[in-house]
């Protein structure tokens, strides 16, 4: 079964020629109306089941949307409506699940929800977020800079703040792609080593370096994320913003980065948190592109998993 589960999970040839269909895919819609189906229509006759435990904006316009231009049709369902796991065993639910669509995403926050429903799916299962990873992101992001500043590979990528899911697909993606990563944040929000000894065993640079002015040295991206989570507690983010204040991305950090160094933030921002109006609105920035191509990442990861 072709599941996208991970970008470390992906065969490196697979994921180029996701991101080649969707920049193909991307050029043949300029100057359309965002509702003008693609002139192919791959998945006509398709029924693709969103799943969201986790609220979301980007991840269900942008599936829903790709689903409709190919041809085919989405059921949006919620945890609340579901409650996955909590009444007919998540196995139970993927095999019938597999008797009515054609096609899994799900955004939710325990791994080990979207593998058993992977494990035991005799349809594919993409996985749209979990708490460990987010890997149609990263899509989005190696597309977004490819895009402005030609092939990742061989390039520096600094990530500011918190070891997170996103970092975690960052560096699953440096290992595929062949770029080296810089984590610059605070020793008690490091990512799981785990995720940085896979990335270095296939053989590229990942450092973590405290000082962010010295991390984001000759890089040729600086990305961060939002510093906290919806469901974290008042008291968890005063003490989260007093551990990341020092890694917020500025105008007087981006300038210690290449001249020609983009931005990426792969939203919702606290503006002016982990990085400044200036930044994110600034020449750097390409954080409006990144989201719109989580589009068109997405329906060619959707094709991959369906073999159209």
């Amino acid at each position: 079964m072709t599941h996208f589960l991970d970008i470390h999970k992906t065969d490196p040839a697979d994921l180029r020629n996701m991101l080649d269909q969707a920049g193909a895919m991307k050029t043949a819609r300029a100057g359309m109306p965002k509702g003008t189906p693609d002139a192919d229509q791959p998945l006509a006759n398709h029924m693709v089941a969103l799943i969201f435990e986790k609220p979301s904006t980007r991840t269900r316009v942008s599936f829903d949307l790709g689903v409709r231009q190919m041809g085919g049709q989405t059921m949006v369902l919620s945890g609340s409506e579901m409650q996955l796991g909590h009444g007919e065993t998540i196995a139970d639910t993927a095999r019938v699940l597999s008797r009515y669509v054609d096609l899994i995403m799900i955004r939710t926050f325990e791994e080990d929800v979207l593998l058993e429903l992977a494990e035991h799916a005799s349809i594919p299962v993409i996985n749209g977020l979990t708490n460990r990873s987010h890997p149609c992101q990263i899509m989005a992001d190696v597309m977004t800079y490819e895009e402005h500043r030609g092939p990742i590979k061989g390039k520096k990528v600094v990530w500011c703040g918190d070891g997170n899911n996103v970092f975690a697909s960052f560096a699953h993606a440096a290992g595929q792609f062949g770029f080296d990563l810089t984590f610059a944040g605070p020793e008690v929000l490091d990512p799981e080593q785990v995720f940085i000894d896979e990335a270095r065993a296939k053989g590229v640079t990942v450092e973590i370096d405290r000082n962010p002015e010295r991390a984001v040295e000759g890089a040729d991206l600086v990305v961060t994320d939002t510093w906290i989570s919806m469901h974290d507690s008042q008291t968890a983010r005063e003490r989260r913003h007093n551990l990341l204040r020092p890694y917020q991305v500025d105008e007087h950090l981006m300038s210690h980065a290449n001249p020609d160094a983009l931005f990426m933030h792969c939203l919702p921002a606290h503006r002016n948190e982990e990085a400044t109006d200036g930044v994110m609105d600034g020449p750097h920035s390409v954080i409006f592109d990144e989201a719109e191509n989580r589009l068109h990442a997405q329906k060619a990861i959707m094709r991959w998993c369906l073999g159209v």
